[in-house]
């Protein structure tokens, strides 16, 4: 298998949540000799040296300072966050059964969570010696399942069936006998006592390459941590240029980003403050040579359903990267971003297509809309094509994977300045 998909698959079945997705981008950016630098601490930057900070364990922010003055920032930004149900605070409901009490976190597909193997992971915070302390917790057991309704009993399933979450959706943890065990179970992992909790249901089924030439990926979390990966991998393997490269990694994307760790919080801004006073740089000067690459994965068009997409603006599995379009301003591509975009794919030798909504069936926005509010530079929306986008198991290509990872390498490797009427590319320079 083609090392870039193996990598991938690891980051895909090692993220069962926010916060151990960026644990484990955090132990990919260390390896590479990465240090990490923290929001409460003064910063003593280093021409040519590599950093990353992290806001509320699930954001983060890598970059590197170049040898000389750069032009201006190359950032992508993309969300590690992913719909899914999560843990009520007072969860145990007790009775024949024992049941958690959950919530849904996001839009998702209610249907695709049912009658499969489940469990818990995410943080917890613990009470020390020293005060309160936040440790990551993961299950790892085929712990919980939300059991469907047998076709006798609900003759309305396989005819548009809606879901109730209160009532339908509620995981099965075991008998009337397994009330508190969880909590006991959850504080042996933690260990200590727990005062609060930010925990997550996940699948069991880990991410399979699969179709009669290995084409398709399926995973949870497709959306968005291909782009995650893609990006970071781009960043990582570039060429130093003279603009200085930003990788972004938001949460809080599938419920409006308006967390602190979300693309509309200060956490970019204030990064690229503090980036510059550091350096010694002008920041407005910078942002005024700067660009962002906005990766949210994209519908592809459907096997069963062509007719949901718009034509002539229609991405397929294996296409190439996609970059998103919307006169209303959903997608922040404009001809120009557009352009640029598709310029850098040329360059990495990958082939590059554009997705519309149709007409009549409007779609919905990303962060690079939101991120414009705190940090105003020109902004490409881009994704890659895939097939059931927040259902729990999702699908997309493999060759777009490895497409992607080129064309953010190639951007990432581009000295951009800024004209009156357009952009000048310089590769590696």
């Amino acid at each position: 298998m083609n090392p870039s998909i193996t990598a991938l698959r690891g980051f895909l079945d090692a993220s069962h949540s926010v916060y151990h997705a960026i644990d484990h981008l955090e132990k990919t950016l260390s390896a590479r000799g990465y240090v990490r630098v923290r929001e409460q601490d003064s910063w003593d930057l280093t021409p040519g040296g590599a950093y990353y900070l992290i806001r509320g364990g699930c954001a983060l922010i890598a970059f590197r300072v170049p040898r000389k003055h750069p032009q201006g920032f190359v950032m992508s930004a993309s969300h590690c966050d992913r719909p899914c149900f999560k843990l009520k605070e007072n969860f145990t409901l007790t009775g024949p059964y024992t049941r958690l009490g959950v919530e849904r976190y996001g839009g998702m597909i209610m249907s695709t969570w049912l009658d499969r193997p489940l469990s818990l992971a995410g943080r917890v915070t613990v009470e020390t010696d020293r005060g309160l302390e936040t440790r990551l917790v993961d299950i790892d057991k085929d712990l919980l399942l939300i059991p469907s309704v047998a076709i006798h009993m609900n003759r309305q399933c396989n005819d548009g069936y809606k879901w109730n979450p209160a009532v339908d959706l509620l995981p099965l943890i075991g008998g009337k006998d397994a009330a508190g065990k969880l909590e006991k179970l959850l504080e042996e992992q933690a260990g200590g006592r727990i005062l609060g909790h930010d925990l997550y249901l996940y699948i069991r089924q880990k991410s399979s390459v699969w179709g009669i030439d290995d084409e398709y990926i399926s995973s949870a979390a497709l959306d968005d941590l291909q782009c995650v990966w893609g990006c970071a991998q781009g960043f990582l393997q570039a060429e130093e240029s003279s603009s200085a490269p930003v990788l972004c990694v938001f949460d809080s994307e599938e419920v409006g980003s308006c967390s602190v760790q979300g693309a509309g919080s200060t956490f970019l801004s204030n990064t690229l403050e503090r980036i510059c006073q550091a350096a010694g740089w002008d920041f407005q000067r910078m942002l005024a040579q700067s660009f962002l690459v906005s990766a949210d994965n994209a519908h592809a068009l459907h096997p069963n359903h062509p007719e949901y997409a718009d034509g002539a603006n229609a991405p397929v599995m294996g296409g190439g990267p996609v970059i998103k379009f919307n006169s209303n301003l959903s997608y922040c591509t404009d001809g120009l971003t557009g352009g640029l975009f598709r310029k850098v794919c040329a360059m990495a030798d990958v082939p590059v297509q554009t997705y519309y909504n149709r007409g009549d069936l409007p779609g919905g926005s990303t962060l690079g809309r939101i991120s414009l509010a705190q940090v105003s530079v020109p902004t490409v929306d881009i994704g890659l094509p895939q097939l059931a986008m927040h259902a729990c198991f999702e699908t997309a290509a493999v060759s777009d994977a490895i497409a992607l990872e080129k064309a953010m390498a190639a951007y990432y490797s581009l000295t951009l300045r800024a004209g009156d009427h357009g952009w000048d590319l310089t590769e590696n320079g």
